[in-house]
């Protein structure tokens, strides 16, 4: 079984899946007479093929047992999917560009204050999450077409989850 290492969550190691969602080393506008503030252009959404709609959801997903194991890729050829956690809890994103090749898988450990934003046909496991009742505010696409592509992988990986905090 493969073993598979897990790296920090930055916006260089995820340009070729997509966008990092986070407001490090941004500059926000100051709005409401100085009592808060906005973070603009965070992600690009891309939902529009075959007249697909802005879809908002809260996802609630729950821990997978330890040790993780990764048996299955999915893409979405008609949208980008964003998802940002709510609950402040770390996560983990498993990426590839050909899940045919092993080579190609990365695991990447999000901060509680990192969302990611999957580009249109990012090869990317379902969500994980470290700890049960971990809420996600959740934009992608719904409309017609099909949105959904799975691969069941022929021989299991398995997350390497001692080299997450490193």
């Amino acid at each position: 079984m493969a073993i598979l290492s897990i790296e920090p969550l930055t916006r260089q190691a995820f340009a070729p899946f997509g966008e990092v969602v986070e407001t490090e080393g941004l500059t926000p506008l100051s709005i409401n007479q100085g009592y808060a503030e906005r973070y603009n252009e965070l992600a690009t959404i891309d939902v529009g093929a075959e007249g697909g709609q802005i879809n908002i959801s809260w996802f609630v997903a729950s821990a997978r047992p330890a040790p993780i194991a990764i048996r299955l890729m999915e893409r979405h050829p008609l949208g980008s999917q964003l998802f940002m956690p709510l609950n402040g809890g770390d996560w983990l994103v498993v990426v590839c560009t050909d899940p045919h090749t092993r080579s190609s898988y990365r695991a990447l450990a999000a901060k509680g204050n990192q969302g990611v934003n999957y580009a249109r046909n990012c090869w990317h496991h379902p969500l994980l999450v470290l700890k049960d009742a971990s809420s996600f505010l959740v934009v992608d696409r719904k409309g017609g077409g099909d949105n959904l592509e799975e691969y069941w992988l022929d021989e299991t990986m398995q997350l390497d989850l001692r080299t997450a905090a490193s």
